[in-house]
């Protein structure tokens, strides 16, 4: 799974003896995965879709530059942090900020940000109707019932002007911060916000793209959409993860560039029918300090 299934792995909160195993030696695609590569020519990077094709497009970019990328892919978010947390892989790709921010506030992490990919959208998906501003007062709305995800479903549906939250909300939002609504919010597993919105429990349901997909989901039936140029989306950026005493290798550089290649995001930008923002703009710097930011609000919040 690339990065735009990130939020299937928005549920996973502690790394099981079968997935470490699995780190350990029985990862898909790798016949050893027990360290990460010392060869400053080698990369070993974590991934959920190591199979998609634009990991074959950037393996050929590293190639010319002189770096043998292999990809080990892992279905769980909790074991790719884990594996780079304990040197199985130099390397992950498959989050945003504020997921990092949860595992490394939880698990006492290290780990950092050295590069963006790009903002994926959730968006709001009616099948009855057109628009945002035909919902009927006290309409069921589906929401992923994941923290993450959560919040940013209700930032979401603020911007719709379907509800409003206190203080104006944030990535760390919960239903209790909801001050006015004019819809009945219904979370549920992300997997089942399709499913609410077809079988009628819900008028309409906050999907993300990945299950929009998977769903049958057209863009002719989203009702409102984030704009992905919103700085408030800032958590949401995904991300190259590294160990923190890492974060000064200048593999990194070659590896974002090459990711950022026309060739690579034509074939993302196809994987994901156009759902996306790049984000080339932003720093290894300035996203550590978004990084800081979460991990310091999500301390305060205890």
């Amino acid at each position: 799974m690339t990065t735009h299934r990130v939020n299937r792995l928005l549920s996973a909160l502690a790394v099981t003896a079968v997935g470490m195993m699995a780190l350990a030696g029985c990862a898909p695609g790798s016949a050893s995965a027990s360290s990460s590569s010392s060869d400053a020519k080698h990369i070993v990077i974590g991934a959920d879709d190591g199979n998609e094709q634009y990991w074959t497009i950037l393996k050929g970019k590293l190639k010319a530059e002189g770096i043998d990328l292999e990809v080990r892919t892992l279905n769980d978010g909790v074991q790719l942090n884990q594996g780079v947390q304990d040197g199985a892989l130099d390397a992950n790709l498959f989050q945003h900020l504020i997921f990092l921010s949860q595992f490394n506030v939880k698990n006492g992490g290290t780990l950092v940000p050295v590069g963006a990919t790009a903002v994926y959208p959730l968006a709001l998906y009616s099948e009855k109707y057109h628009d945002v501003k035909d919902l009927p007062a006290g309409a069921t709305v589906a929401v992923p019932n994941n923290p993450t995800n959560l919040a940013r479903a209700l930032l979401n549906l603020q911007k719709a002007g379907l509800l409003t939250l206190k203080d104006g909300g944030s990535a760390l939002a919960t239903p209790g911060d909801v001050l006015t609504s004019s819809i009945t919010l219904k979370p549920v597993d992300a997997n089942q916000t399709v499913t609410a919105l077809k079988d009628g429990s819900a008028q309409a349901a906050v999907v993300n793209n990945t299950q929009a997909q998977k769903g049958g989901l057209g863009d002719d039936l989203i009702v409102f959409k984030e704009n992905l140029d919103d700085p408030q989306l800032a958590p949401y950026i995904n991300v190259f993860v590294t160990r923190a005493d890492k974060k000064d290798d200048p593999r990194w550089a070659k590896l974002v560039e090459a990711y950022h290649s026309p060739e690579v995001e034509a074939a993302v930008t196809a994987l994901n029918q156009k759902n996306l923002k790049f984000q080339t703009s932003w720093t290894a710097a300035k996203l550590g300090e978004e990084l800081t930011s979460l991990q310091t609000a999500l301390k305060a919040k205890g």
